[in-house]
């Protein structure tokens, strides 16, 4: 089965295939497609992972799969939230290629994040990954899977894998920031691991996927 993924952020699709590695399942990246991005101006996850899902499922005719996702801090209630990918405004320069737009967009969201935490004793903190995977655009029974990541956000960077806000959030059962632990170790207790494990289950259980 081909499922369109709505999204064009590189390092999302690769962990995404590894979490859904063993389906019958071929994820598909939009871009591949021609599908332009959807607007996401929803106050949480789940609409704006459905508004996705739904606007690549529209252009593909066919079943897709959004992940929405970001990093949200108990004492900036709840923010960066949905808007963690965007969270410092950045004008981006002309010729600009997209990843290194991405790089300095992620380097100013950790900064402008770490600087509204200054001083600040409350450093609980949690990765948060919604996804929603539709059969086409108009199904009324759309599959919805959360996963939620328990954290503390860190005084300053530590780490040079992942991406986001990897850097800046330690992992308090490993020792670590998330940026240093091992890839396969992420992809067994991140939050997108969470969604994508429930989500596995709920394919299997409705979709009738093997």
């Amino acid at each position: 089965m081909k499922l369109v993924l709505a999204s064009k952020n590189a390092k999302k699709l690769v962990e995404l295939q590894a979490l859904f590695s063993g389906l019958s399942l071929q994820l598909v990246p939009q871009p591949a497609l021609q599908i332009t991005e959807a607007d996401e101006p929803h106050d949480t996850f789940v609409e704006n992972a459905l508004a996705k899902a739904r606007h690549a499922a529209t252009h593909a005719r066919g079943p897709a799969i959004a992940d929405d996702s970001g990093l949200c801090v108990d004492a900036l209630g709840g923010d960066p939230g949905v808007a963690s990918a965007h969270y410092a405004p950045l004008a981006p320069k002309v010729g600009d290629e997209r990843e290194q737009r991405r790089v300095c967009q992620d380097a100013a969201n950790t900064a402008l994040l770490l600087e509204r935490m200054r001083g600040v004793a409350d450093r609980r903190a949690r990765f948060v990954s919604t996804l929603v995977a539709l059969r086409h655009a108009h199904d009324p029974e759309p599959l919805i899977a959360f996963g939620r990541w328990e954290l503390d956000l860190l005084h300053e960077p530590r780490g040079r894998g992942g991406f986001g806000y990897d850097p800046v959030v330690g992992v308090p059962t490993h020792g670590c920031s998330v940026a240093e632990l091992d890839a396969d170790v992420k992809n067994e207790i991140s939050h997108r691991a969470l969604a994508a494990r429930q989500m596995r289950s709920l394919m299997r259980e409705v979709w009738r996927i093997g």
